[in-house]
């Protein structure tokens, strides 16, 4: 338990340096006359790095293990939150060079998946990385600190703050962490790993999976107070205390989902999810009162995708070879940032073409359907060829 609680800190610390930029937005809009396209890749740059830099830290956990990759990763975070904080501020291109190397700070969720796998029985695995999965409320801390820090002390306090603590992570990790005995090290090169990581079923068919799962998550965390902001006419304050309303009932849900996964069978709880995220878009597609049925609504589709990226990664645990799972991870951690990435583009897109966001939930609708249906066919006979007696719950759904 030492070990993931440590992971767990440590994942949440450097998520919290990851999102310092989201906050800031409209203080960089306002201080640098930014346009609003400006504003959204300032946002996104770190969201991308951190989503693609995934894949190639995972491969490299694989080989040096959690021990050499949590404190190197949260180290090398403290340089470009420094240069934001003290030098970067003050024009565009410096935000934008910053907020590059930010994105390192998104890639430690790929680090802490494997270490944490490693050291508990597959029977356990979903609920302990479950549990390292609610680090990613390191964004809800970032929301909640970094705008009140920039008012306190100006813009440079909040990443001078975040970076003393990810300074005294990465000597506590260094000090304190250790790999799991018997941890399996691969030994070919990591372009080859990487390589015969995109051949196995489990990386792609669980990359479509977090796409849709935690990609919803972090789409709404990003997008809902615009949209509770302009369909319902909600003033900014309380659409931000709804949104993290939304994100905190999805962070305590995701080792919840994962725990369920180990009792149930990863299979049961994704059709469930799915099931959940289809009604509730569908639902919402037509606006209906935001008391009671859109925040019932809300909060019902936040559960099912916290839960959701919870047993995705139990379905990893399961699947995935041992030697091979930072990798997995670091894909289908890719998928699911840039499964983020995309819906708010989208759903921007089309309320300006047709002044309603009708259109962009329906669609969430169908494509939580489509995963539903992809779900209970194609992962489930996976699931059923590697563990035959795991997925026999999962045929009787």
């Amino acid at each position: 338990m030492v070990m993931l609680s440590l992971a767990t800190v440590g994942f949440a610390i450097n998520f919290w340096a990851w999102a310092l930029l989201s906050p800031l937005g409209p203080l960089f809009k306002d201080s640098l006359g930014l346009s609003a396209f400006q504003q959204a890749l300032l946002v996104a740059v770190p969201v991308v790095v951190g989503s693609v830099g995934r894949i190639p830290v995972g491969a490299l956990t694989d080989r040096f293990g959690g021990r050499v990759m949590f404190p190197l990763i949260s180290a090398v975070t403290i340089v470009p939150v420094l240069f934001l904080g003290l030098l970067g501020h003050s024009s565009l291109v410096a935000l934008l060079v910053g907020g590059f190397f930010l994105g390192l700070g998104g890639t430690a969720f790929a680090v802490g998946v494997p270490f944490v796998n490693a050291w508990f029985p597959p029977e356990r695995r979903g609920l302990a990385i479950g549990v390292f999965g609610a680090g990613m409320g390191g964004t809800a801390i970032s929301a909640l600190t970094t705008v009140r820090l920039v008012d306190t002390g100006g813009v440079a306090t909040p990443f001078v703050v975040t970076a003393v603590v990810l300074a005294v992570y990465a000597v506590a990790a260094a000090v304190l962490l250790r790999d799991a005995p018997g941890r399996s090290v691969p030994t070919e090169p990591v372009a080859r790993r990487l390589a015969d990581t995109v051949r196995l079923p489990v990386t792609w068919q669980a990359s479509w999976l977090y796409a849709v799962a935690f990609g919803g998550y972090v789409a709404f965390s990003v997008y809902l107070p615009a949209y509770l902001k302009t369909a319902y006419g909600l003033a900014q304050a309380d659409a931000a205390n709804r949104m993290a309303g939304f994100v905190l009932l999805a962070v305590v849900l995701r080792p919840v989902g994962g725990w369920l996964s180990d009792r149930f069978g990863p299979i049961r709880v994704l059709v469930a999810v799915f099931a959940v995220v289809t009604a509730g878009a569908a639902v919402q597609a037509f606006t209906p009162p935001l008391m009671p049925v859109g925040t019932i609504a809300f909060l019902s589709m936040a559960a099912a995708l916290g839960a959701g990226s919870g047993a995705v990664f139990a379905l990893v645990a399961l699947l995935a070879p041992g030697n091979k799972v930072g990798s997995v991870t670091g894909v289908v951690g890719a998928a699911g940032g840039l499964g983020g990435f995309i819906p708010p583009l989208v759903m921007g897109a089309l309320y300006g073409a047709f002044s309603s966001y009708a259109l962009g939930l329906a669609a969430l609708a169908v494509v939580a359907a489509i995963t539903l249906a992809f779900t209970m066919t194609t992962v489930r006979r996976s699931l059923h060829a590697h563990q035959p007696g795991e997925s026999a719950g999962a045929r009787r759904v």
